[in-house]
C-alpha cells in the first residue's frame, strides 16, 4: 500500500512523516489488498497566528469502489492525523461491509 504525504504551508519533519506512515499502516493496513493508495495532505490553515487550524484531509482510493475523503481540523497536527487515521479506518470497514453485503444480495437473487 503506498501512502503519499504532502505538507503546505510548513516543512514535514521525518519525525511527522514517520507518525503518518504508521498510523495509517496500522488503520487501514488490515485491508491492503482493496486500497490502491493513500493520499494524506497536512495543512496550517493560519499560518504562525496558531489557533485550531491543523487540516489534514484524507483520500483513499479503493480497487473497485468510489474513493474515500476524510478531513479534520485540530490545534496539533499530530491530533488531527490520529483522528483522520481512525475515523479512515471506520470508515473503510463500513463501506467495505457495505459492499461486500451488497453483492451477497445481489449474488442471492440472481441465485434464485
Amino acid at each position: 500500500m503506498q501512502i503519499e504525504i504532502h505538507a503546505h504551508g510548513f516543512p514535514l519533519s521525518e519525525a511527522l512523516r514517520a507518525h503518518v506512515e504508521r498510523r495509517f499502516q496500522f488503520a487501514v493496513g488490515r485491508f491492503e489488498d482493496r486500497v490502491q493508495g493513500v493520499i494524506v495532505r497536512l495543512s496550517d490553515l493560519n499560518g504562525p497566528r496558531g489557533g485550531v487550524d491543523k487540516h489534514c484531509q484524507v483520500q483513499l482510493r479503493l480497487r473497485g469502489l468510489p474513493k474515500i475523503v476524510i478531513k479534520d481540523t485540530e490545534a496539533d497536527t499530530y491530533v488531527a492525523v490520529d483522528r483522520a487515521a481512525d475515523r479512515s479506518g471506520r470508515t473503510l470497514g463500513r463501506n467495505l461491509q457495505r459492499a461486500q453485503r451488497k453483492d451477497f444480495v445481489s449474488c442471492w437473487v440472481e441465485w434464485r
